[in-house]
């Protein structure tokens, strides 16, 4: 048996794109004569375009106006995007539009530790006091899509607390469906959560740089045949290539890429402006990878990036058990997306001092994609000392 290695594995994964995706559902859309593509979300029977809206980093109403005029229906957003505004702007927007016209997803995040399961702070009582934060900026009587944010341990699927807590919320009509996201360990909590009937939805980072993608596939297309709709985040690996964001990855071919796999149902790639809103919205009819795109996937495949690619090698390494994942994709909130005040509140969640590798003799971390590991998390936990006002 000829042995692959992950660089290798990803640039073969990258040449075949578009053998594996099949025929898509193509309906003629009323918006701008549109042929709009769609694909149903698993067992919520919501047909969405293969494109829809993150609105993490974005409180432009004008934006997501445009972007429903084009055709655009699933918007998510999340409790902690943007310090509240994010909801508060959505609601604003969509308090007079007709209900039906839109659908909303947001996030709700329970206590947990280092390893991902719940703490004693994981409690119904401040579960509920954040979604009902996030109804009032929202000005809805119920949202399509609730998810339970950043589950990465298995545990945490059968945490009863939580779990019949947003039952409960489905029960009174307050939410349409039950979803959980997840940054870290995906194939493992997919996996279980596809032999559970709790799940409507998982929303889950996919894109084309990650290490662990056969194993991912095999988790997504298990809870997709179990009836549960997929979303893809993170989409675009980061945005850039170099901290200094001079080599852009090529999003279009990214999201492209992405959408070769028939088991992903939308994607959420974050727009800040109105041209990555044209070119996403090109690629609701047309996600066709172009030889020259593929090149270019392939091309990049080498350079370190921004994001980390999740192959849990330096997991076992670190001898504080830091959370190395988590701390990296602060290091892409700084840096690729150009957010610190993102990183800063994902430091503060992690509960990370500044500098805690300082007393450390050496780094026994060895990184897949050769990230200085050591100096990164120096470096991205000085947001430590600034405070919030200033990031702003």
């Amino acid at each position: 048996m000829v042995k692959i290695s992950r660089r290798g594995f990803l640039k073969k994964g990258i040449a075949g794109a578009g053998a594996v995706a099949i025929s898509p559902v193509i309906l003629s859309s009323p918006v701008q004569e549109r042929n709009i593509i769609y694909r149903t979300l698993g067992k919520t029977g919501l047909k969405v375009p293969v494109v829809s809206f993150g609105v993490m980093r974005s409180d432009n109403a004008n934006l997501c106006r445009a972007a429903h005029d084009k055709g655009m229906r699933l918007f998510d957003t999340a409790n902690g995007y943007l310090g509240g505004n994010s909801e508060i702007m959505l609601g604003n927007l969509f308090k007079d539009y007709p209900r039906d016209s839109f659908i909303l997803s947001t996030k709700v995040k329970s206590s947990t530790d280092r390893e991902g399961k719940p703490t004693d702070q994981a409690t119904p009582e401040r579960f509920m006091e954040l979604f009902n934060t996030s109804m009032s900026r929202l000005k809805m009587d119920y949202v399509d899509i609730l998810y339970v944010h950043d589950i990465s341990n298995t545990e945490f699927l059968d945490y009863k607390p939580i779990i019949n807590t947003v039952k409960k919320l489905r029960q009174e009509g307050k939410i349409k469906f039950i979803g959980f996201s997840t940054h870290r360990n995906e194939p493992a909590v997919i996996d279980a959560a596809a032999d559970q009937d709790v799940w409507d939805v998982i929303l889950t980072q996919y894109n084309y740089r990650l290490a662990f993608i056969p194993e991912l596939n095999a988790a997504i297309k298990k809870a997709a045949s179990a009836g549960i709709g997929i979303v893809a985040m993170k989409t675009v690996a980061g945005g850039f290539l170099d901290r200094e964001r001079t080599k852009p990855v090529n999003a279009q071919a990214a999201l492209k890429w992405v959408l070769q796999n028939p088991d992903i149902h939308t994607t959420i790639p974050g727009m800040t402006a109105f041209d990555q809103l044209e070119m996403n919205s090109k690629i609701m009819e047309d996600f066709t990878l172009t030889d020259q795109e593929k090149v270019e996937l392939i091309a990049s495949i080498d350079e370190p990036g921004l994001i980390c690619s999740g192959c849990n090698q330096c997991t076992a390494g670190c001898a504080k058990n830091l959370p190395v994942r988590d701390l990296m994709r602060a290091c892409m909130y700084a840096y690729g997306y150009g957010n610190p005040a993102m990183a800063k509140s994902l430091l503060e969640e992690l509960q990370i001092p500044e500098d805690p590798c300082s007393d450390c003799d050496e780094c026994n971390i060895k990184c897949f994609r050769n990230f200085a590991i050591r100096g990164k998390i120096a470096d991205i936990t000085r947001l430590q000392k600034v405070p919030f006002d200033f990031l702003a």
